[in-house]
């Protein structure tokens, strides 16, 4: 049982998730930092309000604090914010970068001139509306 624990723990999967759970959780504690120290005050320059906790309504006798629930919402789009431009576009901008240089994969399918539809590269004629295709392109040599 020990063995498969250890193949378990030691797959590349779980290890990355794990990292991204900690970075998750420290990126996490930033973004709070930010919209704790900067984007707060700037609520309170603007809406005279600096917690939403606060705000409540009361129907028939029961409580209704609808501003945790502000206060909840716009922390999660501030943090959605932080993650997308401080960790997926930088990632995406690297992974463009990357496949920029790799050749560009051998098309499997080429469009029909007259019905538009894709065909198999080496179709002599359209499945779809059975005119017959002109010659395929020959690879190139590499």
């Amino acid at each position: 049982m020990f063995k498969e624990f250890r193949a378990f723990i030691s797959r590349g999967n779980v290890v990355d998730l794990a990292v991204g759970v900690v970075m998750g959780g420290a990126f996490g504690a930033i973004v709070a930092a930010l919209v704790k120290d900067f984007i707060t005050p700037l609520v309170v320059a603007i809406f005279g309000k600096p917690d939403f906790s606060k705000l409540t309504f009361s129907l028939h006798g029961s409580s209704f604090g609808y501003g945790d629930f502000i206060n909840s919402v716009l922390s999660f789009l501030f943090i959605a914010l932080g993650v997308f431009f401080f960790i997926v576009k930088p990632v995406n901008a690297l992974a463009a970068r990357h496949a920029k240089g790799a050749p560009p994969d051998d098309p499997t399918t080429r469009q029909c001139p007259e019905c538009l539809s894709d065909v198999p590269v080496k179709a002599r004629r359209c499945a779809f509306c059975t005119s017959p295709l002109p010659e395929a392109p020959a690879p190139e040599a590499a």
